[in-house]
């Protein structure tokens, strides 16, 4: 008997490749995505969470180099979700091979990978670890930002002095990328996280006004949108601290 033009004569069932072995990797495949219970059910009988391990199963199964992942947990609810990105480090872990994840969910991209890559028209703007990207981002439409648009008007090692028509002068730092190569009078704009403002009196370094227009009560935390000058809209996250949202502070401005 001959099967893929090989001949069979001799060979012990354990060695053709036959359904006994298909088997027998399948268990394997399962065992590594920790899934061997449900080895014996029907599709329809899987959780979402259970789906998506069996999917990459059978990706493994080829066992190639690379593996990509166009977005495997958007249709998942927010726990599910959240929990599938452990499952699925850990199966790269075991795996040992490269994953590549390909999302437009912030909080997955950081949270799973050892390198980013932000992707604008087709076109790679920056690669770096999860923080370099956020912290540092090289194009400005990385992740979610108040920009203040204005005029260079001091400069002093890494920080710089922008003039702007709304908020007053603003000390902003100099992105590592444009140290050295910034004059005064140059345009500028200076890019701050809603979750880097913060309450205050005056008395820090940087200072805006702004009068609070609405709130967003997100269960761990608060989105608050602001009114600065002439009209500038602002953004502000601060956490949930299990007080009254006018206790927090933040019925006046910031």
């Amino acid at each position: 008997m001959l099967i893929g033009g090989k001949d069979m004569a001799g060979l012990g069932p354990n060695k053709r490749p036959t359904a006994i072995e298909r088997r027998k990797r399948a268990d394997e495949l399962l065992d590594m995505i920790a899934l061997t219970g449900p080895g014996d059910k029907f599709p329809s009988e899987l959780s979402g969470g259970q789906k998506q391990r069996v999917a990459i199963a059978r990706a493994l199964c080829a066992e190639p180099n690379v593996l990509r992942l166009d977005e495997p947990l958007s249709t998942l609810d927010l726990k599910l979700r959240q929990h599938m990105r452990s499952e699925l480090r850990e199966i790269q872990k075991r795996v040992g091979i490269t994953f590549i994840y390909i999302t437009h969910d912030q909080g997955e991209a950081l949270t799973m990978s050892y390198s980013v890559a932000v992707m604008r028209n087709g076109i790679i703007d920056q690669i770096g670890d999860g923080h370099a990207v956020y912290d540092q981002p090289a194009p400005p439409f990385v992740g979610e930002n108040n920009v203040f648009r204005g005029k260079i008007s001091a400069i002093n090692g890494d920080e710089a002095t922008i003039s702007t028509n709304r908020s007053g002068e603003l000390l902003s730092k100099i992105t590592p990328a444009a140290v050295g190569k910034l004059s005064v009078s140059d345009d500028a704009m200076m890019f701050v996280r809603p979750e880097m403002l913060q309450m205050g009196e005056g008395t820090a370094k940087l200072t805006i006004s702004a009068k609070v227009l609405k709130e967003e009560f997100e269960g761990n935390s608060y989105r608050i949108y602001l009114e600065g000058e002439g009209g500038k809209q602002i953004k502000m996250a601060t956490p949930n601290l299990g007080k009254d949202p006018q206790s927090q502070g933040w019925h006046g401005f910031v």
